[in-house]
């Protein structure tokens, strides 16, 4: 949740405090006189000009949005901890003005829930996976002499033996009800079926959950099963399971058992027992850290037993590549496999594994994840150990790989990003000449009263603005190549000048009136050369630092 609000409560670009020139802990006075002195400078009914009383306006309206937010004791709270976003939460108007920040966020949370419930209402989550099977072991297990008696002999036959298509959805129904609806096909050597399923989950408590199943099929009948979750300490939960499969030769009971617990901060221990057709008993030991995966496990069963252990290792790249490999003995033989596993696109992974065994023969397995679809292609090389057939299935796939990636992939992320830059690019263009815009309607609308200012403070020997920038400035150390963007804020500075004094609060002066960003995300700086009782001044103050002046230290015979 928390990770959640932080993407959420993006502040907007423009401070309500720095466009008021105040400080966060500013007093409804101090508030009220700003703003009663930018209501002065904007209001519309002080210029004739059309197109500057429309420019009058829009400024007049956005001083006014943040001395209303800034003045109400509740909004300014919501504010300070949400942004502008979190007054955009429906449901506020009901709350209970007098409440802490604490009480604040708390109620925040919980009509952030409700607008998600209602969200949620509207979405589903469809997740799917076709696995297409090969068979080609026509390309090494052949004999010639067979072949040859056959028209077209000469040529390997490869054929597609089996398939096998899944699909679901998501429903949730409320925050704690989801239903799910699944269906699958498969098919092999010719002889094929399908099922589908109907799944309703409800969260009890942050402790637990439970779901029931149904489901029919052409071949095993219908199916009613039951599952439930339980934390039963911080460390250590327990899943249980059981149901009836009605099929025609009877009845199926079946009843599955696992707990699991917390070894250590990286490492899961899991006992499992199942009941029915296929009875076991496996334990399990999972170490999962930032750079590698291990798994070790052994299953007692009927009818099949077997020790498996397996280790990946995570390259800290920004592929997320993985290596793999694992060995599985048992009953049934011994399987060795190896792969690697790479991230090819923003919403895609591609993965090869390859399957020695005995007596399974030679595999070559490759699976495509592209968001919630998966594409799995299983391809039979051999019955036998054959060592050209594991060169073959490691080496033909990187071949195929390095190929594509080269030719395809990466002219693909790279137009891709250069797409993104670019929209990235022509969107902060737009963002920024829209904020320059504002800033010189700005300038134009305080041209008047800074002549009226400028007079005052020459009469009395005061404090005049001479010259005052804004923006990133390059130093002499600084590369060549570089090149300074900064823009002219001597006018709305002067603006800003009363009874003699400036004072600005550690907010960005990016929100000031007659301001904006000329460098976004870059580090930036306010100069100003100004006078004060005749003598020249000069400041270098940085974007979010406090400045107030006119100050001794400023003077540029004290420099010298």
């Amino acid at each position: 949740m928390a990770a959640a609000l932080d993407d959420e409560l993006e502040l907007d670009n423009q401070d309500y405090y720095s466009l008021l020139n105040v400080r966060k802990e500013a007093t409804q006075d101090e508030l009220k006189a700003s703003y009663r002195r930018l209501c002065m400078l904007y209001h519309p009914d002080k210029h004739r000009d059309p197109e500057l009383k429309s420019q009058a306006e829009q400024l007049f309206n956005q001083v006014h949005q943040a001395y209303e937010v800034l003045s109400d004791p509740q909004s300014r709270a919501i504010y300070d901890i949400f942004g502008k976003k979190g007054l955009e939460v429906e449901g506020w108007e009901i709350v209970e003005r007098k409440r802490t920040p604490v009480e604040i966020r708390e109620e925040y949370e919980r009509l952030q829930r409700e607008r998600e419930e209602r969200r949620l209402q509207q979405r589903t989550n469809p997740k799917g996976t076709i696995s297409v099977g090969v068979d080609a072991t026509d390309l090494f297990d052949r004999y010639d002499e067979d072949f040859e008696e056959m028209p077209g002999g000469g040529f390997p036959h490869i054929e597609i033996n089996r398939m096998h298509i899944s699909q679901s959805i998501e429903a949730p129904l409320t925050n704690s009800d989801t239903a799910m609806l699944s269906g699958s096909l498969s098919t092999h050597n010719g002889n094929g079926g399908g099922n589908i399923n109907m799944t309703v989950r409800r969260v009890t408590s942050a402790k637990g959950w439970g779901e029931l199943e149904f489901g029919a099929g052409d071949i095993l009948g219908p199916l009613f099963g039951m599952k439930v979750f339980r934390n039963l300490t911080p460390r250590c939960f327990l899943t249980a399971q059981c149901g009836m499969q009605f099929s025609p030769r009877g009845v199926r009971p079946s009843c599955s058992l696992m707990t699991a617990r917390h070894l250590d901060q990286n490492t899961m221990g899991y006992l499992q027992w199942r009941w029915g057709p296929h009875s076991s008993m496996t334990t399990s030991v999972v170490r999962d850290t930032k750079t590698s995966h291990f798994t070790l496990a052994l299953q007692l069963g009927v009818p099949h037993s077997y020790l498996m252990m397996s280790y990946q290792y995570k390259f800290q790249d920004e592929d997320q590549t993985k290596v793999k490999g694992s060995i599985k003995t048992g009953w049934f033989g011994t399987v060795v496999e190896y792969g690697a596993e790479r991230k090819i696109s923003r919403h895609s992974v591609l993965a090869a594994t390859v399957s020695v065994g005995v007596p399974q023969g030679v595999t070559l397995k490759i699976r495509l994840a592209r968001a919630n679809q998966t594409y799995l292609f299983p391809v039979h090389l051999t019955d036998q150990l054959l060592p050209s057939a594991v060169f073959y299935a490691t080496v033909g796939p990187l071949l195929v790989y390095m190929a594509i990636h080269r030719l395809v992939i990466i002219p693909y992320t790279c137009s891709q990003k250069q797409q993104d830059l670019e929209l990235q690019r022509k969107s902060s263009e737009v963002d920024m000449v829209k904020k320059k815009q504002e800033a010189e309607s700005a300038v134009l609308l305080m041209q008047e009263s800074v002549r009226r200012i400028i007079e005052g403070e020459e009469s009395k020997m005061g404090l005049i603005i001479l010259n005052a920038w804004y923006g990133k400035f390059v130093t002499d150390n600084s590369a060549r190549q570089e090149r300074a963007q900064v823009i002219d804020v001597t006018v709305p500075l002067q603006c800003l000048v009363k009874d003699s004094k400036l004072i600005l609060t550690e907010a960005s002066k990016a929100g000031l009136p007659g301001f904006y960003d000329p460098c976004v995300g870059e580090d930036k700086s306010l100069k100003l050369l100004y006078q004060f009782r005749g003598v020249m001044h000069q400041v270098l103050s940085a974007d979010t630092e406090a400045l107030r002046i006119p100050k001794q230290s400023h003077r540029i015979d004290a420099e010298a």
